[in-house]
């Protein structure tokens, strides 16, 4: 007979959101179950696999805190500079670019590179050392809420009672769903391809935004891999029937595509890894809380990847979120009462709608092929790169900084995150 676990709360998923809001909460001493359908090891896939995540510096900073970064299994490859650019495919960049350097912000990179694999490698080494965590993967629950708590019952026959339960099964979550959240949903009826391309010239860590017709296309710094010292992975936005005939294509048509793209300065491309495709969709929920649960990451919102933020801002609820409960629980407070989730959301949910709408903006300003929009972005771009202040404005921005607090600024909200 399994006798029922306490917790103060459960996580549904454990993908890269889920497992890190779990590893920094119970780091913090908080009492906490998570739960995944997979099984967790498979998630590392062994093999390169072209996948990687842009991890901002205040995301690297919660990940310090969570116990994981250090866990990583290789170093990152850092993000030193940043050169934005306005073109076409076939046709070399606009003169009338804009570069960031990290140096013109501090001593810190702009982010880091991390593959998919090496994070979850990470959290797979973090979330057995945590002795105020319990892990069950794989395992479906059933969640009833009401006034005094939740009842988490699994298929596997356990059952959980959590103070707060929270979301964070991604953009199809279950529990937001029964939880009846209405979420505004908008199409740009365009594909991400996602992947990574073995060049001929080193990319001295510096990241390319080039801005097309179509979205943008991105190249990401990353760490060589046998047989190719020099990598990098792409972030390339384009028309649905356009990706997918991209995507049938061989690797050399497939490369001559990306090169069109990325343009000569790294050489010649050759493309690695799997191919990786997504449908291109903004999602923002009407209410990130309801009666004793909690939504973060892509559960709560999706953006469009024009600025490579999307995990980053999911990332953002789990400090928000960690450092509420820790606070609560340390102060003798119910962390899944209606006064925490109100500070939640309150925290949380100006911010998804501000990057949602800038996301928006910057992806109709930068798509329209008009004469003189072009014209105007490309004057705009060239403007930014001579105003100091401006451009270490967007730098911080892009590092996560500016009103960065608690987690996410370094400062020791979790107790003995460094430790086993």
């Amino acid at each position: 007979m399994n006798t029922t676990l306490e917790v103060e709360v459960c996580i549904l998923g454990a993908g890269p959101v889920g497992a890190t809001l779990a590893a920094a909460l119970a780091a913090g001493g908080v009492r906490a179950a998570v739960i995944d359908a997979a099984p967790l090891p498979p998630m590392e896939m062994p093999d390169f696999d072209g996948r990687a995540y842009a991890i901002a510096l205040t995301s690297k900073r919660l990940l310090d805190a969570a116990g994981v970064w250090d866990r990583l299994p290789e170093a990152p490859c850092p993000i030193l500079g940043i050169r934005v650019a306005d073109g076409r495919p076939g046709e070399p960049a606009s003169p009338l670019s804009l570069h960031f350097d990290h140096a013109e912000v501090g001593e810190d990179p702009f982010g880091w590179m991390v593959e998919a694999r090496g994070l979850r490698v990470a959290l797979n080494a973090r979330l057995p050392l945590l002795p105020e965590l319990s892990v069950f993967a794989p395992a479906t629950a059933t969640v009833t809420r009401g006034p005094d708590g939740a009842l988490v019952r699994l298929s596997t026959g356990q059952e959980i009672r959590a103070r707060l339960v929270v979301g964070a099964e991604g953009r199809n979550s279950v529990l937001r769903r029964e939880a009846g959240i209405p979420a505004a949903r908008l199409d740009y009826h365009c594909m991400g391809i996602v992947g990574a391309v073995a060049h001929e010239k080193p990319h001295n860590s510096i990241a390319l935004e080039q801005f097309l017709p179509h979205g943008p296309f991105a190249q990401l710094p990353m760490n060589g891999i046998a047989g190719h010292p020099h990598v990098s992975a792409i972030v390339w936005t384009e028309r649905t029937a356009i990706a997918r005939r991209c995507l049938a294509l061989d690797d050399a048509a497939y490369a001559r595509q990306i090169q069109a793209r990325l343009g000569e300065h790294l050489g010649r491309v050759t493309p690695i890894g799997r191919r990786w495709s997504y449908p291109l969709t903004a999602m923002h929920v009407a209410r990130y809380t309801a009666e004793r649960m909690a939504l973060v990451g892509d559960a709560a919102h999706g953006i469009h990847p024009i600025a490579g933020q999307g995990l980053n801002l999911g990332f953002r609820d789990v400090a928000a979120l960690a450092e509420l409960v820790i606070e609560a629980v340390n102060a003798g407070e119910d962390p899944g009462g209606a006064a925490v989730l109100a500070r939640y959301q309150a925290a949380r949910r100006p911010d998804g709608l501000l990057m949602l709408g800038a996301t928006h903006v910057l992806e109709r300003l930068f798509s329209s092929s008009l004469p003189p929009v072009r014209i105007a972005r490309r004057l705009g771009i060239a403007a930014v790169d001579r105003m100091p202040r401006l451009k270490r404005f967007f730098a911080a921005r892009a590092m996560g900084l500016g009103g960065a607090t608690g987690l996410l600024a370094g400062q020791p909200m979790v107790r003995g995150a460094g430790a086993d």
